[in-house]
């Protein structure tokens, strides 16, 4: 029996439980996985069984319960600092943080606008001012990290600090957004969004989500 339990919601639509979800494999410890199809009239009982807030993911260890992605991060941060959740140098580990918690926090017009759905492909959807600005924003802040960090990078493996990190788990959400809405992206960007959906714990998320069941009509905009 695995000694974490991650509990998480559907993996087409759940763009909190992908980043929780990624940090978990990051820091490569063995789960057990609960998923808990969200939207459904027994959905809040399900999920408050597990999660003081209420809401996914929650990560279960000896007891304790630990909530949202940021907080995960940490907490498999502080068991397993090897495992490389965070850069190591010290600015680079500062300003991911700092970007982590913009998205932790911001980028609202995004996530309402262009709701997450890995099966889907709306082309042209979505693209508000505001989205736009959102767009704008983090695709900066990817070329920024790219730029400022590379040279501290001890492997560069096409993310944001070199390799995969829980800042790209944070961020991993944006980049299937931007591929499901067809948004045109500067070589870079593309660039960056390619590894990331190329991560192997992304392509395994990626082909569970586009094998489940469930249809949330609100996501779904064609």
């Amino acid at each position: 029996m695995a000694e974490f339990t991650l509990v998480i919601g559907n993996k087409n639509y759940s763009s909190w439980s992908l980043r929780g979800w990624l940090m978990a494999r990051i820091a490569a410890i063995e789960f057990e996985e609960i998923v808990i199809p969200l939207d459904l009239p027994e959905t809040q009982a399900a999920i408050r069984k597990h999660s003081p807030s209420g809401r996914v993911p929650v990560l279960l260890h000896r007891g304790l319960a630990v909530w949202e992605s940021l907080a995960i991060a940490e907490y498999l941060n502080d068991l397993k600092p090897e495992a490389g959740l965070w850069p190591s140098a010290a600015a680079a580990r500062a300003h991911a943080r700092s970007i982590s918690s913009e998205m932790h926090a911001g980028f609202a017009e995004l996530r309402d606008k262009m709701p997450m759905n890995i099966r889907a492909s709306y082309p042209g959807k979505g693209m508000t001012p505001g989205v736009r600005a959102d767009i704008e924003r983090i695709t900066g802040l990817w070329r920024d990290c790219r730029k400022r960090f590379s040279a501290a990078f001890q492997k560069d493996e096409g993310f944001l600090f070199g390799a995969f990190c829980a800042a790209d788990a944070m961020y991993a959400p944006v980049a299937t957004r931007l591929r499901t809405y067809g948004v045109k992206l500067d070589k870079d960007t593309d660039a960056y969004c390619t590894a990331v959906m190329n991560h192997p714990a992304m392509k395994e998320w990626i082909d569970a989500a586009r094998h489940e069941p469930w249809l949330i009509a609100e996501y779904e905009l064609a």
